[in-house]
């Protein structure tokens, strides 16, 4: 793309890899002071930093993979690796 769309769309990527960013480091910090068995916080940070590594290929997979962890930390449920 060439033009003033190519910029809008780079643009508009930037702003959501930087969304993601910020729940990314939101989720961080949730996992880090969630009341979990150790075991189980152990699989979800290391859940998260699989998305978050899989966040600099593919923010909008990272993005829902993110979605799924947070649904699963909301009710309790704790999947596993």
């Amino acid at each position: 793309m060439t033009g003033p769309d190519a910029a809008g769309h780079v643009g508009n990527e930037r702003q959501q890899a930087d969304r993601l960013a910020e729940r990314l480091l939101a989720a961080h910090q949730r996992v880090r002071a969630a009341a979990l068995p150790a075991d189980e916080k152990g699989r979800v940070a290391r859940r998260l930093i699989a998305l978050t590594d899989a966040s600099k290929h593919d923010v909008p997979r990272a993005a829902a993979r993110l979605d799924a962890l947070l649904a699963d930390l909301d009710a309790g449920r704790v999947s596993p690796d």
